[in-house]
């Protein structure tokens, strides 16, 4: 199973500022993933891919869209990151959404 987290820093946070949230909690620090730093493909990059143009509508979700074109709804990231929108928040009814296939080649461009 590919996850976006399976290729990620974790470190071991415990910080001053979190001390009485720790002792709450009795636990001495918190693991947290290191923030990725995604980059977009090159312009050679995406001229090797198959992009897919689907129009955003009503009930439409990034985790939907993940499902139907790469039979996981956990890869809806993949979809966001690619149209630089990453919530649905960012997208309107009538957008076109590119969808990057084939799946293997979009992940082995972000080294997932």
């Amino acid at each position: 199973m590919i996850s976006r987290y399976d290729t990620r820093i974790v470190f071991l946070n415990a910080r001053e500022e979190y001390e009485a949230k720790l002792e709450k909690r009795n636990t001495k620090f918190i693991s947290q993933f290191k923030t990725a730093n995604l980059t977009h493909p090159t312009v050679k990059e995406i001229s090797n891919l198959n992009i897919i143009n689907h129009i955003w509508k009503e009930g439409d979700r990034y985790w939907k869209l993940g499902a139907k074109y790469y039979n996981r709804a956990d890869l809806w990231w993949i979809i966001a990151w690619f149209n630089q929108m990453p919530t649905e928040g960012h997208v309107d009814i009538g957008d076109v959404v590119a969808i990057p296939l084939p799946l293997e080649r979009i992940l082995d461009y972000l080294e997932v």
